[in-house]
């Protein structure tokens, strides 16, 4: 069973790299379907996960220039807030609601990427004021769902950033920026109540390293980002759909 979480978790952690996001819209059912408590193992441990995917993946992001570390600052220090406060309304919060919310999270970020995959590339950013008002109201919210619903909030930043003007790449690495903040801020809202789970732990944790650099690398140097956004939107309405059920 460790075998099949641990693969599961690197295919995962590749395609998710590669749109600059963590896995954990993924991480989190995955590892509940195997049947792990929601609240005190897996969404800690899909924070946990997504903050390393994407801290791996602005390796070969930083490289090629794509992280826009200025303008992705504002919604660093946005999350750092807000990812916390999630994080510590989550234990009150019914595992039946949370489930619900996550579907409904994941149905979004479903038909947000579907629907930019059709479209062509930004040809231009918006003004830096109105990005750094946009940008942080929206990280703020980002946030809050990430430490909560243990999703890392990528799904909102990644279709944020493309419609603020910027292109899919850097899209995709600036995400990983944010949520790197995102997820770890989060994870550390969860630890006074997280049971660790040590041979799940030693199993996925290898598997992400592999998964998030080859994935970022596929993208920086090689993928089509049509392609990668429509592999990435039907995977999540497939995994929408067996919530739901």
């Amino acid at each position: 069973m460790l075998f099949v979480t641990g693969a599961t978790v690197l295919l995962v952690a590749a395609v998710f790299s590669a749109l600059g996001q963590g896995g954990a819209l993924l991480y989190t059912p995955v590892l509940h379907w195997f049947g792990y408590d929601l609240k005190s193992v897996v969404i800690p441990l899909a924070l946990l996960l997504n903050g390393l995917t994407t801290l791996l993946a602005l390796i070969p992001y930083s490289r090629r220039g794509l992280v826009d570390w200025l303008g992705g600052l504002p919604m660093v220090a946005t999350v750092l807030v807000s990812s916390p406060l999630g994080a510590l309304l989550a234990p009150v919060v019914p595992t039946r609601v949370l489930l619900y919310l996550f579907a409904g999270a994941v149905v979004v970020a479903a038909l947000r990427t579907l629907s930019s995959a059709r479209k062509p590339e930004p040809s231009g950013l918006m003004p830096v004021r109105r990005r750094v008002v946009i940008g942080s109201l929206a990280a703020g919210i980002a946030g809050f769902a990430s430490g909560m619903l243990g999703v890392g909030g990528g799904f909102v930043i990644a279709p944020l950033l493309m419609w603020l003007g910027y292109e899919t790449k850097r899209a995709a690495a600036t995400t990983a920026y944010v949520v790197t903040f995102s997820s770890f801020s989060g994870f550390a809202g969860h630890l006074a109540h997280m049971t660790v789970e040590w041979p799940l732990l030693l199993s996925v944790v290898p598997a992400v390293v592999v998964g998030s650099l080859a994935g970022s690398w596929l993208m920086a140097n090689r993928a089509r980002p049509s392609a990668v956004k429509w592999l990435y939107g039907t995977l999540l309405l497939g995994v929408a759909l067996k919530l739901l059920v």
